[in-house]
Formats: C-alpha cells, sequence, structure tokens
C-alpha cells in the first residue's frame, strides 16, 4: 500500500525541513538527456521531492546502456521517457512527470524548457550541449544551467567538482575526460558525477549556490 501524500511529505520534511521541502515541491526542472548523466539525476530529484520534473530523450534503452544507466533489463527497447517515468512513478508517485520523447534544438528547446526552475544538461555530444547552453543563457533568463564536462575513465572520482562560471551557470566534472578518447564510462564515477549535478540543483532550489 502506498503512503499517502501527506505522510510522504511529512517523511520528507523530516529529512529535509519544512522550508527547504516548500522549495523542492514547488520546484520544476528539466533534465535534458536521460542516459548516465540524466537517469540518475531524475532519481535524486524524485527521491528530494522535487515536484515538477521535465524529462527530454529522443532515445531507446539498449543494453549497452545498463551498466550504468537506471534502467532494467526488461525495459530494453523502450522510450527512455516512458521507462523512466514507470521507475520515477514507482520511486516517488507524487511527484509530476511531464515526458517529451524528442531531440531538442534551438528552435523546440524553448518552449518546451518553459517554466523550468533549472535545466540540467545530461548530453554525450558537444554541439549538444552548446546549443542547450545558449538557448537557456539566451531564452529562459529566469533559469539556471548546471551543465556537465568530463566523468569518464579510471580517474579518483576526487577530481570531478562543481564551479560556478555564471550566476545562472554550474559546470560539473573534471573537464578533461572523455569516453571518446577511449577512456571508458563506469557507473560509479559517471554517478559521482550526477550526484555533483543534482545537489548542485537543489542547492539552487534552496538559494544557496555554490561559491
Amino acid at each position: 500500500m502506498l503512503p499517502s501524500r501527506e505522510e510522504w511529505l511529512a517523511a520528507l520534511e523530516a529529512r529535509h525541513g519544512k522550508e527547504a521541502q516548500a522549495r523542492f515541491s514547488a520546484a520544476t526542472v528539466a533534465v535534458c538527456g536521460l542516459g548516465g548523466l540524466g537517469s540518475n539525476v531524475a532519481i535524486a530529484l524524485a527521491r528530494a521531492g522535487v515536484g515538477k520534473l521535465i524529462l527530454l530523450d529522443f532515445d531507446r534503452v539498449d543494453l549497452t546502456n545498463l551498466h550504468r544507466q537506471q534502467y532494467r533489463a526488461d525495459q530494453i527497447g523502450r522510450y527512455k521517457t516512458e521507462a523512466m517515468a514507470e521507475n520515477l512513478g514507482r520511486i516517488a508517485p507524487y511527484t509530476e512527470l511531464v515526458t517529451h520523447t524528442v531531440r531538442l534544438d534551438r528552435d523546440n528547446a524553448p518552449g518546451l524548457l518553459a517554466g523550468a526552475d533549472v535545466v540540467c544538461e545530461a548530453f554525450d555530444r558537444p554541439e549538444q550541449k552548446a546549443m542547450l547552453t545558449d538557448v537557456v543563457m539566451e531564452h529562459l533568463p529566469s533559469a539556471c544551467l548546471v551543465a556537465a564536462s568530463g566523468m569518464a575513465g579510471f580517474g579518483s572520482a576526487n577530481d570531478i567538482r562543481t564551479r560556478r562560471l555564471t550566476s545562472r551557470f554550474y559546470l560539473c566534472g573534471d573537464g578533461t575526460s572523455d569516453v571518446a578518447a577511449g577512456e571508458g564510462l563506469l557507473a560509479a564515477r559517471v554517478m559521482v558525477c550526477a550526484g555533483h549535478q543534482a545537489h548542485m540543483i537543489l542547492r539552487l532550489l534552496t538559494e544557496k549556490p555554490q561559491p
């Protein structure tokens, strides 16, 4: 039997404090890309009780995703938006979920991301990252962007950190490692970077930005 909404909220308030939880519950966060970073970020935010998540991805779950992404083997072949919404619905049944199974571009992104307090960039390709940064900075003046760069390889997880680039733009990662250079992707290190992103988003929602 599911706990009631009131019981759910009371449990979150007991862990986060009433004021912080009120901000989480009232917030809307867009997660752009639901791979190794985005799937882990979405779960962390849902567990924190963020009120509304906008989930965006065009891809389907593949066997090669399962070593680091938050999907199940029986979800292979399904759209990531649908599979992630199913998983989040079981984890945090009172979080509002909006899914867009679409490839974001400069034309559709402003409308799809409208209303988000924070946008999480969790793409693989540099050109997608640059596009989303431009869209948020130019078209969403009230939103913050939390992006990632560098989480591949066997390097120390302590090299992954969060940097403030502007008052609205934060970057997580080691800034150098790249799977394209043959460094590989390990679930643990990807999840560390995703944890940085999720935690920075929660800090922004409580108005405690990185120094």
